[in-house]
């Protein structure tokens, strides 16, 4: 058997691993993330199949790059700017507290202020990478306190830039000076993308889309994406940083949806090595002598970098709860801090071991995150809000409403629109104060109480609208008026089909799926959009809610799964079917919308057998 070269059997295994632990660890709950650094850990240091991680970390810090391209692209200049005071404010806040709070830390550690001064800021920083990827994965990104990370993390990543020119001070070496150059050089570089961005970047990808070549558009924006690292890098500044600015001067650009999809695969594949080069560059031997002092540090600094990105997030007017999940989502050492250890160890600041120690408390951070967030969340579900007083005080209306969701919210308007008076209830304090803004007086109440529900005046009202948000709730609320005011209207806002068939077999005298005629109206202007007739899209539309009907009653008799035969399934005009023995060419000919013919015969077939 011929030996396979190095190179493409470290892929294969790499492929292999991310393949294997990332949708494992996202199955139990832990993140993919977590399941990259475990398999990187367990291909390098445990089985030692790969031994030099340092290459295939800086080979894979270009995911990393393409990150923070991909989060530019979403971020107009004009939005940037509107968050200005919370990156430079609440950013700078952060990391210059927790930089100063973890050095005086580190100084019980370590003999030499200089050694205190890169571990303390160096941890201050948190991991761009992995803390962004926890919150795409969790569908916070433009989550209020998402925006608040972010923020947070493009001040940590422009930091780095200070910190890596601190290194030489600290030195007692110093052997490399900080001069105007340097500086002149940044500042030249940034101009030098902001240029490109402005006068060549849209004409260049104009010029590359008229010739229609694919690979050539998806090369430039790799070309793009590399090329402003490259360029930051050599003026001494951050890759990431360049890719950034790279990344926000496009996000005005009619391309930013072809950049961001072309770069898109290989921004995931590479961040996911990134984290597995991250789990091999794990030193065993380190653990092994110093386990003790990790599981001591990390935890301590985690709990004081989280009270102080906390008190940050308070002091630029954040809610409690957003401050709680920022603090939860960041309290990570970060990726930079191997640049800037790195960086310590070549000027003689830091020796081997304390780099190492320093690079193992960073990783085992990062395998913290997903317990750091989920005790986030639990701290906020113990923590009790204050919640309004059940003051019913002139409650008692025409019509009571259970729970002011969006259906409730725009039915509600329809009643008051008509003249009808509505009492609202809801249990939840945070959409109560959001409602109060727009002029709604709602009671705080607990609908499936029944003496809340007296108390809101149920005796008076004529009609009930149950518009809350889970099918449980819903069902307990209509078997208490079911059971003590059987004489009132039922009016049900269902969550979906199976919720649907559970209300046809209560005592309710009307009910919605919430979503269903929305999704017919969208249809029917989609109909009209192609083309058709108001009148045609209207009978079509009729006709899918008449089966939809017809659909329910049998499935109320024989269950969920059954009357899926009168789905429409292919697409059907509202003609006469044409004769499936007729000649091909000839159906599509006469075809007016060019539809398959096949798929007309097969209907046709369809109902021929069923009629039979």
């Amino acid at each position: 058997m011929a030996q396979l070269p190095p190179l493409f059997l470290d892929t294969v295994v790499l492929l292999s691993g991310a393949v294997v632990a990332g949708p494992l660890f996202k199955r139990i709950g832990l993140g993919t993330v977590l399941g990259y650094l475990a398999a990187g850990i367990v291909i390098g240091p445990v089985i030692g199949f790969i031994k030099d991680a340092d290459e295939i970390l800086h080979f894979a810090e270009l995911g990393v790059v393409m990150l923070l391209f991909i989060i530019g692209l979403e971020l107009k200049p004009s939005r940037l700017w509107a968050m200005r005071y919370d990156i430079f404010g609440m950013g700078t806040l952060q990391v210059v507290s927790c930089g100063l709070a973890l050095t005086m830390l580190a100084s019980f550690m370590f003999d030499r202020p200089n050694q205190a001064i890169i571990a303390g800021f160096g941890l201050a920083l948190s991991s761009t990478a992995f803390a962004l990827q926890v919150i795409e994965e969790n569908g916070d990104t433009n989550s209020p306190h998402g925006r608040k990370a972010f923020s947070i993390l493009l001040l940590q990543d422009m930091a780095i830039v200070p910190l890596l020119a601190l290194v030489p001070l600290l030195s007692y070496r110093n052997e490399a000076g900080i001069g105007w150059n340097d500086f002149a050089m940044g500042l030249g570089a940034i101009a030098a993308i902001m240029l490109a961005g402005r006068y060549l970047l849209d004409p260049l990808f104009r010029t590359i889309a008229k010739t229609g070549a694919r690979e050539v558009m998806i090369a430039a924006a790799l070309l793009i994406v590399f090329g402003s690292a490259m360029l930051m890098q050599a003026a001494g500044l951050s890759m990431a940083l360049g890719a950034f600015l790279a990344g926000v001067l496009l996000a005005d650009s009619s391309y930013r949806h072809e950049l961001e999809a072309d770069v898109e695969p290989f921004r995931g594949l590479l961040l996911g090595l990134f984290f597995m080069a991250i789990g091999m560059s794990l030193e065993l031997n380190v653990l092994a002598q110093t386990w003790y002092l990790i599981l001591i540090c990390v935890p301590v600094a985690m709990i004081v970098k989280a009270v102080l990105i906390y008190i940050s997030c308070r002091l630029f007017k954040t809610s409690h709860a957003s401050s709680v999940r920022t603090a939860a989502v960041i309290t990570q050492h970060g990726e930079f801090g191997f640049v800037l250890f790195s960086a310590a160890l070549s000027m003689g600041v830091l020796d081997r071991a304390t780099t190492s120690f320093l690079i193992a408390c960073v990783v085992f951070s990062m395998m913290l995150t997903p317990l750091a967030v989920r005790l986030g969340e639990l701290l906020l579900r113990r923590v009790k809000v204050k919640q309004p007083d059940e003051d019913f005080d002139g409650a008692g209306s025409t019509v009571l409403m259970i729970g002011f969701s969006r259906m409730g919210q725009v039915a509600s308007q329809a009643l008051l629109a008509g003249g009808v008076d509505v009492t609202i209830i809801d249990n939840n304090p945070e959409q109560i104060r959001n409602a109060a803004r727009f002029g709604f007086r709602i009671y705080f109440g607990d609908g499936t109480r029944a003496e809340v529900l007296r108390l809101a005046g149920i005796e008076q009202a004529e009609l009930v609208a149950v518009c809350t948000h889970k099918a449980e709730i819903t069902n307990r609320i209509i078997r208490i008026i079911e059971h003590q005011w059987p004489q009132k209207l039922i009016y049900v806002r269902a969550y979906d089909r199976a919720h649907t068939l559970q209300l046809m077999g209560m005592d309710v005298d009307f009910h919605i799926r919430e979503t269903f005629e929305s999704a017919l109206v969208f249809g029917e202007k989609m109909l009209e959009g192609l083309g058709r007739s108001h009148s045609e899209a209207s009978e079509i539309i009729e006709d899918v809610r008449r089966r939809d009907d017809e659909r329910l009653m049998v499935q109320k008799s024989e269950g969920l799964l059954a009357g899926s035969h009168m789905l429409h399934t292919k697409a059907v005009r509202p003609e006469p079917l044409i004769d499936p023995h007729r000649n091909q060419d000839e159906a599509r000919h006469q075809s007016h919308d060019m539809q398959i013919p096949e798929a007309k015969q097969d209907t046709a077939e369809k109902a021929t057998g069923e009629k039979a």
